[in-house]
């Protein structure tokens, strides 16, 4: 692969490209120190020695870090090769993950703070869809 091709095309590329540096930044700090994602969830935040045999919370975290850098760096090279069809796709999973999550915050699976992750997941697919819309082929008008 030629590096000098690796650039971003178009307006729903720099949304991708956004929106995975973001995630391989979070998954990043959530990888080295996954008390500093509950916090910014605003879920409460327990001492690991207070955490019980069984308490996967840290284990969990660090599996879901390590699934956001693994996203960020999907939507950062799609973004760079231009994958458009990858760009298309990511705009309904992103309004399922929105509606999960946000069901999951309504029926009490998850605190409030959980809202967040929802709401960025929308952000996310509504830049990306109007910039999609907005790039979308003109048809001439024929008479």
């Amino acid at each position: 692969m030629r590096f000098s091709i690796l650039k971003i095309h178009s307006l729903s590329g720099w949304t991708m490209f956004i929106f995975g540096i973001l995630a391989i930044g979070l998954g990043i700090v959530g990888i080295i120190n996954p008390e500093t994602t509950l916090q910014l969830l605003n879920f409460d935040v327990l001492e690991r020695t207070q955490r019980t045999d069984g308490d996967f919370t840290i284990t969990f975290l660090i599996a879901s870090s390590m699934a956001s850098f693994n996203m960020g760096v999907y939507y950062v090279l799609a973004a760079l090769t231009n994958w458009k069809p990858f760009f298309y796709w990511t705009v309904p999973f992103r309004m399922v993950t929105f509606t999960v999550f946000t069901l999951a915050v309504v029926n009490q699976a998850a605190p409030q703070g959980f809202i967040g992750v929802a709401a960025w997941e929308l952000i996310g697919a509504i830049a990306t869809g109007a910039a999609l819309w907005y790039e979308r082929p003109q048809k001439s008008a024929t008479k």
